[in-house]
């Protein structure tokens, strides 16, 4: 015997979409004739226009889809290029702002170089041995640039001039400075209000205070914190009154004629870039110069 053939229908959504809309328009077209016999052209006419509006309308949805996918991805573009040029402007104003500061800071070491009495030297520090007590700065100038041994050395910084230390080893390109806060650098110093005179030395750490010996106990009660220590300019070994260290503490021991004063130095070692070496016996052309063009003026 044959096999019975069993026929099955299947609707597919799209087909079964079609019988709705067929169904929906023509109960539509009956409401709105007051009638339900169905007229096929309106029915055609209807289902065809609401099927045109759907298509329509889904692909007026699918483009805006597209196009605003296409105008997010230009707006982060431009958001992009927008945060690009900030940072770069950001950076822009900060090297401006440095070179700002660094012109002015120029301006000031030059106009320190031009109005010292004495013949200088600008030097720029190139090294540091900060590794003992006995440490010493390297400088980019030498013999050739009118350098000697024992010249001394000063800095402007923060709108005023400090001792930093001397000359002790000169080559013909670059030289060694021995700071104040060396072991063995002691200068001759007056506490500038009372000019009681001593001895500064330093500890061998530019962190560290310097040490000031050899000042009466009786002139305690005329000393005060924060009082300016100066170079006293004996022995022509530095000029007179450079500014060393201020007074930070100051102790006084039984079995010791003097007090022990311990100096916070006038010169931040730490920020220090450019020195001047100073040729005490010969006076600055620069200066005259400065003069004779302030009064052409």
């Amino acid at each position: 015997m044959k096999p019975k053939t069993r026929f099955s229908f299947r609707f597919s959504f799209s087909e079964f979409l079609l019988v709705i809309l067929l169904l929906i328009s023509g109960l539509m077209l009956g409401f709105s004739s007051k009638s339900f016999v169905l007229n096929f052209k309106k029915v055609g006419f209807s289902v065809l226009s609401t099927a045109e509006k759907g298509v329509v309308t889904v692909t007026r949805g699918i483009r805006n889809t597209f196009n605003s996918a296409k105008e997010l991805r230009q707006l982060k573009k431009d958001y992009d290029s927008l945060v690009e040029k900030l940072e770069n402007y950001e950076q822009m104003q900060r090297s401006n702002a440095d070179i700002r500061k660094e012109n002015e800071r120029l301006k000031d070491q030059l106009g320190f170089s031009i109005y010292m009495e004495e013949k200088n030297i600008p030097c720029q520090i190139i090294s540091r041995d900060l590794d003992n007590l006995y440490s010493y700065l390297t400088i980019n100038k030498g013999s050739v640039n009118g350098i000697r041994k024992n010249m001394p050395v000063v800095a402007f910084q923060n709108g005023s001039q400090g001792l930093v230390g001397k000359v002790v080893e000169v080559g013909p390109l670059t030289s060694q400075i021995m700071p104040v806060y060396n072991l063995n650098c002691i200068v001759s110093s007056r506490i500038q209000n009372s000019r009681e005179i001593g001895l500064v030395s330093g500890n061998g750490d530019p962190n560290l205070p310097l040490s000031m010996q050899y000042i009466r106990k009786r002139t305690i009660d005329s000393l005060h914190y924060g009082d300016v220590i100066v170079t006293s300019g004996e022995n022509d070994n530095y000029m007179r009154d450079i500014p060393v260290g201020s007074i930070s503490k100051i102790t006084s021991i039984d079995y010791n004629s003097s007090l022990n004063i311990e100096l916070t130095p006038i010169i931040d070692f730490a920020k220090l870039e450019v020195v001047f070496v100073v040729n005490m016996k010969e006076l600055n052309d620069k200066r005259d110069t400065s003069d004779s063009e302030a009064r052409n003026d």
